[in-house]
Order: C-alpha cells, then sequence, then structure tokens
C-alpha cells in the first residue's frame, strides 16, 4: 500500500501494531532502564528534575513516530530504514542518559537531532499528496528540519546553558504543535492502534518495574526483601489491571466517537501530553519499589526514595484525574476516587520516617487495590442488565 493510499480516512480501527514498531519499542527498554536507574537510592529536587527533563524529549520522539505510523501505514524499506536509524539514534541517547547532565550532552542533543531528522523522512512525502490531504512543505521543514539542525547546534553550547536551550527547543516545538490544532493532517487518525501503542508503551515501563522487583531481590535476598518485592507485585499488577479494563478501554471508546479536529486534539492532549505522566509516575514507582526491596531491613526509606514510590503513584493517579476530566467527567465524579488516590500516596510519603518499607509498600497497594475495586464496582452498576 503507498503512503498516499494510507493518507485517505479510513475506519480500520482493527488495525494493530507492526512487527517494526514491537521492534523499535525495545529501544524503550533500555530508555526506561536508565531513566528509573538515576531515581534509585536517596534522589534530590535536582534528580528528579533531570530525570523529568531527559525523558521527555524521548517521549515526545516516541509520541511522533507513533502519530506517523498511524497515519502512514508503509513498510517499504524507505520507511524501515528510516526507523531502524531512528531507533539507533534513540539508543545513543539511553546511553547518554546518565551522564547526560554533564559530559555526554553532545551525543544526547545530537541523538535527539538524528531523529528530528527522520521525522523529516517521513513527512515530507505527505507535502506532495493531491488536496486536502496535502501537508505544507513548512510544517516540516520549521518541525523537523529546523528543530533538528537547532538541537545539533545545541551539541556544541556547553552546560548549564546547553540544557536552557533544550528547554527552549522544546517549549518552541510545542508552541508550534498546539497552534497546529489538528490542521494539515492527512487523514484521520486510526484510534484503535494509537490507543494499543500507547497502552503498549504503559506495559513497557510496568515492565521495567517488574524488573527492577527482580533485580534488587536477586541483590538482597532475604525475607524481608521477599515481602517487599511481592508486596510491590502486587501493586504493580493492580495498576495493570486498572489501566487495561478501566483507563485504555474508555480512551478507545472516546477517541473513537470523536470526529475531525476534535479526534486529534483529544488524543494529543491524552495519549500524548497526558500519559507522559502516566508512565513517568510508572517510572519513578519503580525506581523506588527497586530501593524499598534494597532497603527492606532498614527502619524506614529514604526522603527520595518514599517521595519516587509514593510520590510516583501520586503522579500516576493525578494524570489520570486529568484524563478524565478531559473526557469531559464532571469534577466532583473525579474527586470521589482521585482525591484518594492523590491524598493516600502524599500522606505515605510525608509519613515515612514512621513507617517501615513492607509497610509503605502494602499501604500503596492497598489504595491502588481499593481504587480498582471502585471502578470495577461502578463499571457493574452501570453496565445496562442482561437482556433475557
Amino acid at each position: 500500500m503507498s503512503a498516499l493510499d494510507a493518507a485517505a480516512p479510513n475506519e480500520r480501527e482493527s488495525r494493530h501494531a507492526a512487527w517494526l514498531e514491537l521492534f523499535f519499542d525495545l529501544v524503550f527498554v533500555a530508555f526506561a532502564a536508565q531513566l528509573s536507574h538515576g531515581l534509585h537510592g536517596d534522589p534530590g529536587l535536582l534528580e528528579f528534575a533531570v530525570f523529568l527533563g531527559l525523558y521527555f524529549p524521548p517521549w515526545w520522539m516516541w509520541c511522533n513516530l507513533m502519530v506517523s505510523a498511524n497515519l502512514f501505514e508503509d513498510d517499504s524499506p524507505r520507511r524501515r530504514f528510516l526507523m531502524l536509524f531512528a531507533m539507533l539514534c534513540l539508543a545513543a541517547m539511553a546511553a547518554a542518559v546518565p551522564e547526560a547532565d554533564s559530559t555526554r550532552g553532545a551525543v544526547y542533543a545530537l541523538g535527539y537531532a538524528g531523529t528530528r531528522l527522520v521525522l523529516l523522512g517521513l513527512w515530507w512525502p505527505a507535502t506532495r499528496f493531491p488536496e486536502p490531504n496535502r501537508v505544507p512543505r513548512w510544517r516540516p521543514l520549521s518541525y523537523c528540519l529546523a528543530s533538528g539542525l537547532l538541537w545539533a547546534a545545541s551539541a556544541a553550547v556547553p552546560p548549564p546553558w546547553q540544557y536552557i536551550v533544550w528547554a527552549v527547543l522544546i517549549a518552541a516545538e510545542m508552541a508550534l504543535l498546539l497552534t497546529a490544532r489538528g490542521r494539515g493532517l492527512p487523514g484521520r487518525l486510526n484510534t484503535g492502534h494509537l490507543v494499543e501503542r500507547v497502552g503498549l508503551f504503559v506495559i513497557i515501563v510496568l515492565g521495567e518495574s517488574v524488573l527492577a522487583l527482580i533485580t534488587s531481590t536477586d541483590h538482597t535476598w532475604t525475607a524481608g526483601a521477599g515481602v517487599v518485592a511481592a508486596l510491590g507485585f502486587v501493586l504493580l499488577a493492580t495498576l495493570w489491571w486498572s489501566y487495561f479494563d478501566f483507563g485504555s478501554a474508555a480512551a478507545e471508546q472516546v477517541l473513537r466517537q470523536a470526529e475531525g479536529v476534535r479526534a486529534f486534539l483529544m488524543a494529543r492532549d491524552v495519549e500524548g501530553f497526558l500519559h507522559y505522566f502516566v508512565t513517568a509516575g510508572i517510572l519513578c514507582m519503580a525506581a523506588g519499589l527497586a530501593t524499598a526491596v534494597e532497603e527492606s531491613g532498614h527502619a524506614h526509606l529514604t526522603p527520595g526514595a518514599a517521595w519516587a514510590l509514593a510520590g510516583g503513584l501520586a503522579l500516576y493517579h493525578a494524570a489520570h484525574a486529568a484524563i478524565a476530566l478531559r473526557f469531559g467527567r464532571s469534577p466532583a465524579a473525579v474527586a470521589v476516587w482521585a482525591v484518594p488516590g492523590v491524598g493516600v500516596p502524599v500522606a505515605v510519603a510525608l509519613a515515612h520516617e514512621v513507617l517501615a518499607p513492607w509497610l509503605v509498600v502494602l499501604l500503596l497497594a492497598a489504595e491502588a487495590l481499593a481504587h480498582l475495586l471502585y471502578a470495577r464496582t461502578k463499571a457493574a452498576r452501570l453496565r445496562p442488565p442482561a437482556t433475557p
């Protein structure tokens, strides 16, 4: 199928991720591990800020590449080479993460610059589409080429000015996207594919959390570590259950019912911006759980570990509350589960000095389980009765 054929609006909601997309996601397994590892131990405000700053560019590039794959269902050798090159660039960024705020900043910047050129190659053919699917040339030239060149130039800027340049470039990119408001998209987004791809990314970060539990238990290997790891697994399993039974299903239903520009804006806000915080919260929990297992024999967790773990869960629930509001849910209905969903983890983090590590994880797992049971009970009440 040609890119032009794929650009036409379609309703193929049964479409699934291609093998190339799944192979491409493997680089984010490494990215998740690198980013989460930076929050092990007792991270402070600087470490959290570095984590959030370094996580956004690869997350946003993943979103951009996901949208291009969604709109252009193309399996040509040209696209394969572009995606594989993007994978190599992101792998270089992942390798640079541990020292990206110092000696490896240039590699991180050049890797991101390379991915912008990949986007240019993926979008440029759309500038030759017939109307009304044609993309104006200035958009890929500014959003992809100019951005890539500026990111490459930032490699020569010494820190800390380099990070200011990165922040300005990201802000400019967001401004360009927000002003576009869906104009110039060469077709309709396939919502089924979109929700599935974001769900697969959530699986990646949940997988990093499980791996962190296993690795930390292997390093510690005590009965106490085993108890904390088991409670941590309950927490993660509960989040998986609630996300894919309710969060992901609701997103697909709402996005499928949306039309035209409204569908794009909602997908941009929910699957792009807000899921950055959903996945960032899980990565914080991964680091906090690993530290909780390693410190299972201590009287209490360090402040940084407590905030990574409990604060990560609070961020996760807060992001889902924002998603529910974006979907049109009433503030009162959202507050019923969002207030305890955010408040309980924050209270646990504040009281970490009087709570043993196993008790911290137990309380968080109990909150997540209560959240799941509430969602299931509410869904059962709203489900129409079966016809005889």
